[in-house]
Protein backbone atom coordinates (compact mmCIF):
# COMPACT_ATOMS: atom_id res chain seq x y z
CA UNK A 1 0.00 0.00 0.00
CA UNK A 2 1.63 3.18 -1.04
CA UNK A 3 1.39 5.98 1.84
CA UNK A 4 1.81 9.61 1.35
CA UNK A 5 5.27 11.13 1.81
CA UNK A 6 6.01 12.89 5.27
CA UNK A 7 5.32 16.85 5.11
CA UNK A 8 8.49 17.52 6.15
CA UNK A 9 10.14 15.06 3.58
CA UNK A 10 7.59 17.16 1.14
CA UNK A 11 8.72 20.49 1.65
CA UNK A 12 12.43 19.48 1.53
CA UNK A 13 11.82 18.74 -1.96
CA UNK A 14 10.57 21.77 -2.71
CA UNK A 15 13.53 24.65 -3.85
CA UNK A 16 13.17 27.64 -1.78
CA UNK A 17 12.03 31.18 -4.11
CA UNK A 18 15.19 32.81 -3.84
CA UNK A 19 16.47 35.95 -5.62
CA UNK A 20 19.10 35.59 -8.41
CA UNK A 21 22.53 35.89 -7.61
CA UNK A 22 26.06 37.56 -9.68
CA UNK A 23 28.67 35.20 -8.86
CA UNK A 24 31.99 37.19 -9.47
CA UNK A 25 35.04 35.25 -8.96
CA UNK A 26 38.59 36.59 -9.38
CA UNK A 27 42.14 35.90 -8.25
CA UNK A 28 45.63 35.83 -9.30
CA UNK A 29 46.74 35.06 -12.65
CA UNK A 30 47.20 30.85 -12.37
CA UNK A 31 45.26 30.67 -9.10
CA UNK A 32 42.48 28.61 -10.26
CA UNK A 33 39.43 31.06 -11.19
CA UNK A 34 39.22 29.80 -14.44
CA UNK A 35 39.30 26.47 -13.43
CA UNK A 36 36.30 26.71 -10.72
CA UNK A 37 34.26 28.72 -13.12
CA UNK A 38 33.71 26.38 -15.93
CA UNK A 39 33.43 23.32 -13.21
CA UNK A 40 30.87 25.64 -11.59
CA UNK A 41 29.18 26.43 -15.09
CA UNK A 42 28.98 22.21 -15.71
CA UNK A 43 27.71 21.68 -11.93
CA UNK A 44 25.38 23.95 -12.24
CA UNK A 45 24.08 24.14 -15.91
CA UNK A 46 21.38 26.64 -14.96
CA UNK A 47 23.80 29.29 -14.12
CA UNK A 48 24.56 32.04 -17.09
CA UNK A 49 27.89 32.97 -18.11
CA UNK A 50 28.45 36.03 -19.36
CA UNK A 51 29.39 37.39 -23.04
CA UNK A 52 31.81 40.05 -22.97
CA UNK A 53 33.11 42.64 -25.74
CA UNK A 54 36.23 42.22 -27.09
CA UNK A 55 38.04 44.40 -30.00
CA UNK A 56 39.69 41.49 -30.75
CA UNK A 57 39.11 39.50 -34.12
CA UNK A 58 37.25 36.18 -34.58
CA UNK A 59 38.89 33.04 -33.44
CA UNK A 60 38.29 29.61 -35.99
CA UNK A 61 34.69 28.45 -34.47
CA UNK A 62 34.12 31.47 -32.41
CA UNK A 63 30.70 32.72 -32.81
CA UNK A 64 29.15 36.47 -32.61
CA UNK A 65 27.27 37.21 -29.15
CA UNK A 66 28.14 33.59 -27.74
CA UNK A 67 31.91 33.71 -27.32
CA UNK A 68 32.08 37.34 -27.79
CA UNK A 69 30.48 40.77 -29.05
CA UNK A 70 32.97 41.17 -31.27
CA UNK A 71 33.32 44.84 -31.71
CA UNK A 72 35.82 47.48 -33.31
CA UNK A 73 38.12 49.41 -31.32
CA UNK A 74 35.50 53.03 -32.05
CA UNK A 75 32.48 51.16 -31.14
CA UNK A 76 34.20 50.10 -27.89
CA UNK A 77 35.49 53.72 -26.64
CA UNK A 78 32.15 54.59 -27.41
CA UNK A 79 30.62 52.67 -24.93
CA UNK A 80 33.56 52.84 -22.48
CA UNK A 81 32.47 56.81 -22.77
CA UNK A 82 28.87 56.24 -22.55
CA UNK A 83 29.25 54.07 -18.97
CA UNK A 84 28.27 51.09 -20.68
CA UNK A 85 30.56 48.81 -18.93
CA UNK A 86 30.74 47.09 -15.37
CA UNK A 87 34.56 46.59 -15.80
CA UNK A 88 37.07 47.13 -18.62
CA UNK A 89 40.59 46.24 -19.90
CA UNK A 90 43.11 46.12 -22.40
CA UNK A 91 45.21 43.81 -22.62
CA UNK A 92 48.33 42.78 -25.34
CA UNK A 93 46.51 45.73 -27.21
CA UNK A 94 42.98 44.03 -27.56
CA UNK A 95 40.08 45.30 -25.27
CA UNK A 96 37.62 43.65 -22.88
CA UNK A 97 34.49 44.52 -21.56
CA UNK A 98 31.75 43.75 -19.18
CA UNK A 99 28.08 44.95 -20.30
CA UNK A 100 26.02 46.18 -17.43
CA UNK A 101 23.15 45.25 -19.54
CA UNK A 102 24.39 41.94 -20.55
CA UNK A 103 24.29 41.24 -16.64
CA UNK A 104 20.91 43.31 -15.40
CA UNK A 105 18.82 41.36 -18.65
CA UNK A 106 19.96 37.85 -17.10
CA UNK A 107 19.29 38.69 -13.40
CA UNK A 108 15.77 40.22 -14.16
CA UNK A 109 15.01 36.84 -16.04
CA UNK A 110 15.73 35.08 -12.39
CA UNK A 111 18.93 33.69 -13.63
CA UNK A 112 22.42 32.97 -11.95
CA UNK A 113 25.35 34.67 -13.44
CA UNK A 114 28.44 34.24 -13.55
CA UNK A 115 31.57 36.15 -14.19
CA UNK A 116 35.23 35.57 -14.05
CA UNK A 117 37.41 38.87 -13.83
CA UNK A 118 41.19 39.70 -13.43
CA UNK A 119 41.64 41.67 -9.80
CA UNK A 120 40.76 45.18 -11.22
CA UNK A 121 37.77 44.10 -13.14
CA UNK A 122 36.62 42.88 -9.73
CA UNK A 123 37.20 46.19 -8.56
CA UNK A 124 35.23 47.72 -10.77
CA UNK A 125 32.70 45.47 -10.38
CA UNK A 126 32.16 46.09 -6.77
CA UNK A 127 32.26 49.75 -7.14
CA UNK A 128 29.67 49.84 -10.06
CA UNK A 129 27.77 47.63 -7.57
CA UNK A 130 27.46 50.18 -4.73
CA UNK A 131 25.72 52.97 -7.10
CA UNK A 132 23.14 50.26 -8.20
CA UNK A 133 20.86 48.50 -5.82
CA UNK A 134 20.33 45.69 -8.21
CA UNK A 135 23.72 44.42 -8.43
CA UNK A 136 24.12 45.48 -5.11
CA UNK A 137 21.47 42.78 -4.11
CA UNK A 138 23.14 40.19 -6.34
CA UNK A 139 26.28 40.33 -6.07
CA UNK A 140 28.53 37.85 -4.24
CA UNK A 141 32.77 38.07 -5.16
CA UNK A 142 34.92 34.88 -4.44
CA UNK A 143 38.58 35.47 -4.75
CA UNK A 144 40.46 32.05 -4.89
CA UNK A 145 43.89 31.55 -4.27
CA UNK A 146 46.75 29.05 -3.39
CA UNK A 147 47.79 29.22 -0.07
CA UNK A 148 51.44 30.27 -0.73
CA UNK A 149 53.27 32.02 -3.58
CA UNK A 150 55.16 28.91 -4.17
CA UNK A 151 52.46 26.90 -4.73
CA UNK A 152 51.21 29.43 -7.34
CA UNK A 153 54.80 29.87 -8.52
CA UNK A 154 54.78 25.94 -9.37
CA UNK A 155 50.98 26.26 -11.13
CA UNK A 156 52.04 28.55 -13.13
CA UNK A 157 55.30 27.30 -13.97
CA UNK A 158 53.51 23.75 -15.13
CA UNK A 159 51.47 24.89 -17.25
CA UNK A 160 54.16 25.39 -19.08
CA UNK A 161 53.08 28.53 -21.46
CA UNK A 162 55.11 31.34 -20.28
CA UNK A 163 59.03 32.16 -19.73
CA UNK A 164 60.30 32.11 -16.41
CA UNK A 165 60.89 36.24 -17.04
CA UNK A 166 57.18 36.47 -17.56
CA UNK A 167 55.86 33.93 -14.78
CA UNK A 168 58.38 36.49 -11.90
CA UNK A 169 56.43 39.42 -13.60
CA UNK A 170 53.19 37.50 -12.94
CA UNK A 171 54.09 36.52 -9.25
CA UNK A 172 55.04 40.35 -8.90
CA UNK A 173 51.64 41.60 -9.84
CA UNK A 174 50.04 38.59 -7.66
CA UNK A 175 51.65 39.69 -4.66
CA UNK A 176 49.77 43.27 -5.46
CA UNK A 177 46.61 41.75 -6.27
CA UNK A 178 46.74 38.88 -3.14
CA UNK A 179 46.65 41.58 -0.78
CA UNK A 180 43.22 42.47 -2.42
CA UNK A 181 41.71 39.50 -0.72
CA UNK A 182 39.80 41.12 2.67
CA UNK A 183 37.74 43.05 -0.22
CA UNK A 184 35.67 40.20 -1.33
CA UNK A 185 33.07 38.10 0.38
CA UNK A 186 34.84 35.30 0.78
CA UNK A 187 38.47 33.44 0.43
CA UNK A 188 38.24 30.21 -1.65
CA UNK A 189 42.40 28.68 -0.44
CA UNK A 190 42.89 26.26 -4.02
CA UNK A 191 44.06 22.90 -3.38
CA UNK A 192 42.11 20.52 -5.20
CA UNK A 193 40.10 20.68 -8.40
CA UNK A 194 37.08 18.45 -6.57
CA UNK A 195 37.45 19.79 -3.63
CA UNK A 196 37.70 23.52 -5.09
CA UNK A 197 34.35 22.62 -6.40
CA UNK A 198 32.51 21.38 -3.40
CA UNK A 199 33.77 24.86 -1.72
CA UNK A 200 32.23 27.33 -4.20
CA UNK A 201 29.31 24.82 -4.61
CA UNK A 202 28.74 25.54 -0.80
CA UNK A 203 29.21 29.50 -1.00
CA UNK A 204 26.56 29.35 -3.87
CA UNK A 205 23.90 26.97 -2.06
CA UNK A 206 24.38 29.43 1.57
CA UNK A 207 23.65 32.36 -0.86
CA UNK A 208 20.70 31.03 -2.00
CA UNK A 209 19.49 30.40 1.03
CA UNK A 210 20.50 33.96 2.62
CA UNK A 211 17.27 35.46 4.46
CA UNK A 212 17.17 38.75 2.54
CA UNK A 213 16.98 36.75 -0.91
CA UNK A 214 14.37 33.82 -0.03
CA UNK A 215 10.59 34.90 -0.68
CA UNK A 216 9.32 34.75 3.14
CA UNK A 217 7.54 32.03 4.32
CA UNK A 218 3.60 32.37 4.55
CA UNK A 219 1.79 31.11 7.68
Amino acid sequence: MQTEPAKSETVSQVAPNTGPLLVLISGPSGGGKTTVWQQLLAARPQMSRVVTCTTRPPRPGERESVDYYFLDADSFLKRVQAGNFLEHATVYGNSYGTLKSEVLSKLRQGTDVLLSVDVQGAAAVRDRAQEDPELKRALVSVFITPPTLSILEQRLRKRGTDSAAVIQKRLGVARQELAQWKKFDYLLLSTTMAEDLRRILAIVEAEKLRASRIQPPEF
